[in-house]
């Protein structure tokens, strides 16, 4: 379908950097994680939800 608008050359380049791209994408995102309020974000995840309990 994407070679339809684009040509094969650059179809083949694309599924090369997917891996590579994909790679920066988590790395960035764990970058955000530590660089913000860990907290906040990991409270969604609910495994690690009932580890961070506040006491109130």
């Amino acid at each position: 379908m994407l070679s339809k608008y684009i040509g094969p050359r650059y179809v083949q380049l694309l599924r090369n950097w997917v891996p590579t791209a994909a790679t920066w994408g988590a790395v960035s995102a764990v970058g955000l994680v530590w660089a913000t309020d860990w907290r906040l974000i990991l409270d969604y995840v609910p495994y690690i939800r009932g580890k961070f309990k506040k006491d109130e």
